[in-house]
């Protein structure tokens, strides 16, 4: 009988069938900072973290993707409470590795690998991994560190430590945005491919929402690029960091702690958000104005853009999570896709503007 539901289970690379929806765990990490940047989520709260990963669980969730800087294993061991209470076969469990060194001289130091990877495990209270992902592309100097944790990574693959090996599509690496300016910043899809050929990995972590900007100009598409390898994508941001769902005012931008990584990001200032909040105008006279019509029309952008997918969803509350989860009802049509589309892409350019478009739309709305 043909599963008529939508969105239907997928089965993904290593044989791994999740719901589509899985659940991002970076925000549940809370406040953190790491090679002195904030990175974590100021708004995160345990016991509201703890109710949503039941939640997710009770409503059919299964694939939960975390990683060890995430909180610096606070997300992995809100996680592994929840894998100690159920069917350890009834979940997919993807953590990554690259980001902190704990004392090595360099993450991707296979002796430093097997120690994050060990407590890891220990954290979220199992004996395996599904999916394990090299978190960034910074491999040393002249790349020295590259073919041993390659190694290491299939090394672990033959104890049954990991079925699956993961790796970022293109980016920055974090701490490159401080020290470089933009115009000498290498070229993160060059760079991209070639670490792609060399690791050949099972899975790719790609930022994919209505505000991800075409490849460029020669690049071939990340999704046509992953079907030809037979290699599955988890999709992470498909809501912006919330930014997509509306629900931020820009008259009353939010506020965020200390450790959160959104301090330094000009979209949740005022003029940021006065240009969301006018762009998403057409998107709510066509799908309605509330928080979960646009939560609909995000997911659903992202899962319909390959089945060889499924979409990471952070959250820091049991109600996130149900409406994450719940969302999801028929499919957008072309037509819808194409306004989608179109509406976005100018907000995308707007936001790319920075400088002057900012301080107009801050001045306006002062």
């Amino acid at each position: 009988m043909t599963d008529e539901r939508f969105p239907a289970p997928r089965t993904l690379a290593g044989g791994l069938t999740v719901h589509p929806i899985g659940v991002g765990c970076w925000a549940i990490g809370g406040p953190d900072h790491n090679l002195g940047m904030p990175m974590g989520w100021s708004t995160a709260n345990d016991a509201a973290s703890t109710a949503g990963l039941e939640t997710a669980y009770a409503l059919g969730a299964n694939l939960f993707d975390t990683a060890d800087v995430y909180g610096h294993g606070h997300s992995e061991r809100l996680l592994g409470r929840l894998v100690a209470q159920v069917d350890r076969d009834s979940v997919v469990l993807s953590s990554k590795v690259g980001y902190f060194a704990g004392t090595a001289a360099h993450a991707y130091l296979p002796a430093a690998m097997r120690r994050q990877l060990e407590t890891s495990l220990e954290n979220l209270r199992t004996d395996r991994l599904d999916i394990y992902f090299f978190h960034n592309n910074e491999f040393g100097p002249d790349d020295r560190h590259l073919d041993g944790a390659i190694e290491q990574m299939r090394d672990f693959q033959r104890q049954g430590l990991v079925r699956c090996v993961g790796m970022r599509g293109p980016h920055r690496y974090a701490p490159h945005r401080l020290t470089h300016p933009r115009s000498a910043l290498p070229d993160k899809h060059a760079r991209f491919r070639a670490l792609f050929d060399h690791i050949r990995p099972d899975f790719l972590a790609v930022r994919h929402n209505p505000l991800t900007p075409p490849p460029p100009a020669g690049q071939q598409d990340i999704f046509t690029l992953a079907a030809e390898h037979h290699t599955s994508i988890l999709i992470n941001k498909p809501l912006g960091q919330g930014l997509l769902t509306g629900k931020y005012d820009p008259r009353r931008p939010p506020r965020f702690g200390d450790g959160d990584h959104r301090q330094r990001k000009r979209w949740y200032t005022p003029g940021g958000l006065a240009l969301v909040d006018r762009r998403l105008g057409p998107l709510r006279d066509r799908f309605g104005s509330s928080t979960q019509n646009l939560v609909r029309v995000a997911l659903a952008y992202s899962l319909q853009r390959s089945d060889n997918a499924a979409v990471l969803v952070g959250f820091t509350t049991p109600g996130q999570i149900r409406e994450n989860l719940s969302a999801l009802d028929e499919p957008l049509s072309a037509e819808d896709l194409a306004l989608v589309r179109v509406t976005l892409s100018q907000l995308q350019q707007d936001l790319d503007a920075g400088g002057e478009v900012f301080l107009d739309e801050t001045a306006s709305h002062a």
